[in-house]
């Protein structure tokens, strides 16, 4: 058995960092950046298997949860937090949790992520049964937190994936539905928060667009669930209804008050 090294851990591509221009620094990392879709692409086999897992799961009324550390913890917890404004579902419909608690999105919270029985603690507190899907994230595949994490769950009968950007990691192993995306060294050596981070940003995008697509949360191209929370988004569901319907600005207003969603008023087809 080959000895698994972590390709996020390789010495960069560049020297002298601090020698070049401004513009060369962002050259130079705009070249890295555009190998991560190209990364995912390949990966996109493993992620529709994870994706049609998750919603066979969350069809029949079950949950998303993403665990993880650090910038990957972080970055499940954008997903999460983001699914109920843009598709109108439940706020514990998909649940970003982090080692460490709330206090670590801002903050590091000390060998948080190495204490293996905490992200089962962090998962009971939200009761998790067999009908959820929980997903690790960790960039080096190795962050004890989510590897016991998702051991955990297994062990319990709880559905499994992982987004993690080395080949074999140990998180894999433990992952019911593992996605790796290798994206290689990171331009500052071992600064995962660059090329990794915007790898599983994208993966979690997919994630969680194409799961709420399925679920019918998308009509045509157009987020007819979204919440009507500030004028922005009050005057992009107006011109939804307004384009859709084929009525006025001010009807499409008046409408959009009347039910309260992008939805209901286009099936309202009350003109």
């Amino acid at each position: 058995m080959s000895e698994f090294t972590k390709t996020t851990e390789h010495e960069s591509l560049y020297n002298d960092l601090e020698k070049m221009t401004t513009s060369d620094l962002l050259i130079n990392i705009n070249k890295e950046d555009q190998k991560v879709a190209l990364a995912i692409r390949q990966k996109i086999p493993a992620i529709t298997e994870l994706i049609d897992a998750i919603h066979q799961k969350m069809a029949k009324g079950g949950r998303l949860f993403y665990i993880g550390a650090g910038t990957s913890g972080r970055l499940g917890i954008v997903d999460a937090s983001e699914c109920p404004p843009t598709y109108g579902v439940p706020p514990d419909m998909v649940i970003g949790i982090m080692a460490g608690g709330d206090i670590a999105i801002r903050k590091s919270v000390e060998f948080a992520e190495d204490d293996i029985a905490l992200a089962w603690k962090d998962l009971s507190d939200h009761f998790p049964d067999s009908n959820d899907f929980v997903i690790g994230i960790a960039a080096s595949g190795t962050t004890p937190y989510v590897i016991h994490g998702l051991s955990d769950c297994r062990k319990k009968g709880i559905s499994t994936g992982c987004i993690s950007c080395n080949e074999g990691s140990p998180l894999a192993k433990v992952a019911d539905f593992p996605v790796e995306v290798v994206v290689g060294p990171e331009f500052v050596t071992g600064s995962t928060r660059m090329k990794s981070g915007t790898a599983q940003k994208l993966v979690l995008n997919m994630i969680s667009t194409t799961v709420m697509i399925k679920l019918g949360r998308v009509k045509g191209n157009r987020m007819v669930d979204m919440q009507l929370s500030n004028d922005k988004l009050m005057d992009r569901g107006t011109k939804m209804v307004m384009q859709t319907l084929k009525v006025s600005y001010e009807k499409a207003g008046e409408l959009l008050k009347q039910y309260g969603s992008v939805r209901a008023a286009v099936d309202s087809k009350t003109i």
